[in-house]
């Protein structure tokens, strides 16, 4: 999963960083609001985490813009106007959810996996595709009840498969959601990946649609 965090605060915007990226979520980190809509103007986030009080443009006028032009990610506004009437301003603007500063970080990132749950059309928190189980709360996967051994980019490479289990994922779709900015990616890193995350979960779970990309084998 990709995330834009935009936010002009080093102090508030590097711990955020840390946490998502601990998390095993790409971000990107815009620091004012023009920069921020270039970012969103490529359509290739699956949430943004947006402060109001920005330079260059208002949070909420980037909002607005990003919102009649067609995007649709998850946004949760993080600010510190916590106002009754900032909070409806924001949720009305199309914002999913309102987190007034400061706040825990740990809060931070079950609210992120919450949308990111109800975009996929997800109720359960734990994901499940036949023999494969996913929990990314705690960062644990499991083959037929078995823990499996999964590094940072495993995890996230199967949790990007099992939110679209019947979804073929192109290379470049897999990178996008999987690396952020200044992330030096090679030309064979997610065959590299999907080699890797074969041996552990077995080679007939991940599926090679030639030309195409990678899917989750359907289950029976």
């Amino acid at each position: 999963m990709r995330l834009l965090l935009v936010e002009d605060d080093e102090m508030i915007g590097e711990p955020v960083v840390d946490t998502m990226r601990r998390a095993g979520y790409a971000i990107d980190w815009a620091h004012d609001g023009r920069e921020a809509e270039l970012s969103l103007d490529h359509d290739i986030y699956d949430l943004v985490l947006l402060d109001l009080g920005l330079p260059e443009a208002d949070g909420i006028d980037v909002l607005n813009r990003y919102r009649r032009r067609g995007g649709n990610a998850p946004v949760i506004i993080l600010t510190a106007r916590d106002a009754v009437e900032s909070r409806i301003g924001g949720l009305d603007a199309g914002a999913d959810d309102y987190l007034v500063k400061p706040f825990d970080l740990d809060e931070l990132a079950a609210r992120v996996r919450a949308l990111l749950r109800r975009r996929t059309g997800q109720t359960s928190p734990v994901y499940s595709h036949g023999d494969l189980t996913l929990n990314p709360a705690t960062h644990e996967a499991t083959l037929k009840g078995d823990a499996l051994a999964l590094v940072p980019r495993e995890f996230s490479l199967l949790q990007a498969l099992i939110e679209g289990p019947t979804r073929v994922y192109t290379r470049s779709e897999l990178e996008e959601k999987l690396y952020g900015w200044g992330e030096e990616v090679g030309s064979n890193t997610i065959e590299v990946h999907v080699h890797s995350l074969r041996r552990k979960i077995g080679a007939e779970q991940i599926v090679t649609v030639r030309g195409v990309g990678y899917r989750l084998k359907r289950c029976e």
